[in-house]
């Protein structure tokens, strides 16, 4: 009796294990997430095609890495609340039509002289263009003033659900602009930008700065004032970024989470992949107006799932083909996260190459080697 017992559950065991959890986990996902909702496919049917299953699964299992930053995330929540730190930094000042915040940190010479102003760096956070706050980037921030001797702003920007694609650029380009009136108050050069982006981020600092260069009357910002912020940023510089919308949806495909993530939603739908693409935007650009694009920075983990590497392989050899400035960095053994949440304390282990590549290229931007 036993024996049969026990020849029973090995077989229930192993069902468990390869179906009912995949199946449990997937299925918790889509319903929390969303079902697949492309024209024509049958939302439930495509939802337990068991290739997605096993898909979706796994990459649900790869987020599981994510507990490792559990005493980071105590740590820059810490730091945030605590008004001592109110000395390196201005928090949740309002700007823009949609009267978003900002953070300001400070370079860690602020207060010795006042003739002297000091680059900007403005941070875009990423979150699969649905999710993030700057608060939670507020030790990249003040590591980021402290390496780059720059000012440093992090703003918020309306993610999905709240807005689309067009309002985050709206929102940045907002963010550029108060940065433009506000370089005499806050004693930072108001013509010397270098914007910073990761993942989603890098995307939107790369789609604002080609959006101002065209003067896209959907901004709703004066001509003037584009071409006053285009004539000030420097350089942009993105970290595990996305370029290429179309193929980035097709590798969410190939991981089973094109459903489940912000990305064709924020989008408002496939049919404006293209048109959100900075790869397809610089190859509509004039000679005169590839002529004032920025050079380009980009930086990429060898180890990166979320966003492959060929995302700036790809975008640089596009930028070379148009005789735009590009540098292209890429990193072993980084994977999509280390590359930014290394940029917030000293002891990670990354630190040092990011910011070794980043201040090298920074410099060479703003003329100061």
């Amino acid at each position: 009796m036993a024996g049969l017992v026990y020849h029973t559950s090995i077989p229930l065991v192993v069902g468990v294990v390869l179906v009912g959890l995949p199946y449990s986990i997937s299925l918790a996902v889509q319903w929390i997430y969303g079902w697949p909702d492309e024209p024509g496919c049958k939302k439930y049917i495509e939802a337990l095609k068991p290739r997605r299953i096993y898909r979706l699964t796994r990459a649900v299992f790869q987020t599981l890495k994510y507990l490792q930053y559990g005493r980071l995330y105590f740590q820059w929540k810490s730091w945030y609340k605590n008004s001592g730190n109110y000395k390196y930094c201005q928090k949740g000042i309002t700007f823009g039509r949609r009267a978003n915040k900002l953070d300001l940190y400070h370079p860690p010479n602020m207060g010795k002289s006042e003739d002297v102003t000091v680059p900007l760096v403005v941070f875009i956070y990423g979150g699969t263009w649905g999710s993030g706050e700057r608060s939670m980037y507020c030790l990249l921030a003040k590591q980021m003033a402290e390496e780059l001797n720059a000012t440093v702003i992090c703003p918020d920007y309306c993610t999905y659900p709240k807005g689309n694609v067009l309002g985050m650029v709206q929102d940045i380009a907002d963010c550029l602009v108060w940065a433009q009136d506000s370089g005499q108050k806050f004693n930072y050069s108001k013509d010397h930008i270098v914007l910073i982006g990761h993942s989603a981020g890098a995307h939107l600092c790369a789609l604002t700065t080609l959006f101002l260069i065209d003067t896209r009357e959907e901004l709703f910002i004066e001509a003037s004032k584009q071409r006053n912020v285009t004539r000030a940023i420097r350089g942009v510089i993105g970290l595990s970024g996305v370029y290429n919308i179309m193929d980035h949806y097709e590798h969410e495909r190939k991981r089973g989470v094109e459903y489940i993530s912000s990305m064709h939603k924020a989008m408002n739908g496939v049919k404006n992949f293209v048109y959100y693409s900075p790869t397809h935007l610089l190859k509509q650009l004039s000679q005169d107006k590839l002529s004032r694009v920025p050079p380009f920075i980009l930086l990429h983990g060898t180890s990166d799932v979320i966003v492959p590497v060929e995302s700036s392989t790809k975008f640089s050899e596009l930028l070379n083909s148009l005789s735009v400035k590009a540098s292209l960095y890429l990193l072993p053994r980084v994977d999509h996260t280390e590359i930014v949440t290394d940029l917030m304390a000293p002891g990670r282990h990354f630190y040092h190459p990011v910011y070794s590549c980043m201040k090298q290229e920074y410099r060479k931007v703003l003329g100061l080697c």
